[in-house]
């Protein structure tokens, strides 16, 4: 069997908790009771599902042992548990990897919605393209996972694609995967605007919040201030002639937020929301930058200026540089179908990073 210890004591409480939050849930409580009981329940469900199966594996393997070390057992009871012994131990060994992954320490809003915000950096109309590119990619990405994504404030770049585009992303667990998107992507093709054939180098920046509720962040309504003003947008029908956009300002912190939809009242809603998800996440950054440096140059730790991934159309490749992937699919990822490769190489790097801070006694 292999070295790995787990803590049999924390996954048998683990199990309890779960199925007191089992009961909980059937026994009908109040609807706000009842979303927070389904929050917990999906977050525990992946431990008390391998937790059971590893304290089962282990009475088995319990039991087979006891049968060969009885001398009043007969031989062909020994020779059965004798030969069951290795595919139990491996069973346990299988099931503890996935224990220690499930049990290493959580970004408590993993389990969150998301809201997501791509916006066009250097590179002028190009850089808009691509941010164009980018959103669509998560669109695609959102729906292959089930999630709805709701579109909050849109810029539109003069010939295509988007100046900035800011969208929530629901659904369990978004966050925990898109936040690994947060940086700066950058695109090197030959622009549609270039007749010359020559490669230009244009970047999007791209922000992952998570949504924040009520219960994370207070917003005092004498710490806001909230203007009106005329939509601005690509030109013709899409222009707003009324004060319908929205701009909030949060006094203390300085952070702006603008939605420019057709329904004031639905900008007021977006911005707030953007607002609440910005907060949230300074005052997650100030957490941060209080843990150990082990827990500072974790993967996807969110910072913005960071360079993260270039997109080479030349060569058909997508370069991840936090870990040194490259894939030869580049449409493939744009597309939505290979941008899990991509995300799951990073999960799985960061939870070795984790691993190796828990085993050296850093978290």
């Amino acid at each position: 069997m292999s070295g790995i210890t787990i803590p049999l004591g924390r996954v048998e409480a683990l199990i309890q908790r779960f199925d007191a939050i089992s009961s909980e849930m059937a026994a009908g409580p109040e609807p706000d009771v009842y979303v927070k009981l389904s929050r917990d329940y999906a977050e525990l469900e992946p431990v008390a599902k391998v937790g059971n199966d590893y304290v089962s594996a282990l009475r088995e393997l319990g039991d087979l042992k006891e049968i060969l070390s009885d001398p009043e057992m007969d031989a062909e009871m020994r020779e059965l548990a004798q030969m069951d012994i290795k595919p139990t131990e491996e069973r346990i060994d299988t099931l503890a990897a996935e224990l220690q992954i499930l049990l290493l320490p959580k970004d408590a809003a993993d389990n969150k919605s998301a809201i997501l915000e791509v916006r066009a950096g250097t590179g002028g109309d190009e850089a808009a393209l691509f941010a164009g590119d980018l959103f669509r990619m998560y669109q695609k990405y959102a729906e292959d996972n089930g999630w709805k994504v709701s579109l909050m404030s849109v810029s539109e770049g003069d010939v295509g694609g988007y100046k900035e585009i800011i969208a929530s992303i629901s659904g369990v667990g978004v966050f925990a995967k898109m936040k690994y998107e947060s940086g700066v992507h950058r695109v090197q093709r030959v622009p549609e605007t270039e007749s010359g054939g020559r490669i230009h180098t244009s970047a999007a920046t791209v922000a992952v919040l998570p949504e924040a509720e009520d219960i994370d962040v207070e917003i005092r309504s004498e710490d806001i201030r909230i203007d009106t003003m005329r939509a601005s947008g690509a030109g013709g029908q899409h222009v707003n002639t009324t004060d319908s956009a929205v701009r909030i300002t949060h006094l203390p912190t300085g952070i702006v937020v603008t939605s420019s939809e057709k329904s004031q009242h639905q900008n007021r809603a977006n911005a707030m929301k953007v607002l609440q998800a910005r907060l949230f996440e300074a005052e997650r950054e100030r957490a941060d930058s209080e843990r150990a440096d082990a827990r500072r140059g974790q993967v996807g730790s969110g910072d913005r200026s960071e360079r993260i991934r270039t997109y080479n159309f030349p060569q058909g490749r997508v370069t991840d540089h936090r870990i040194n992937l490259t894939l030869y699919k580049l449409e493939k990822v744009l597309s939505g179908e290979a941008l899990p490769e991509l995300i799951d190489a990073l999960i799985a790097e960061n939870q070795a990073q984790l691993l190796a801070a828990v085993e050296a006694d850093e978290i």
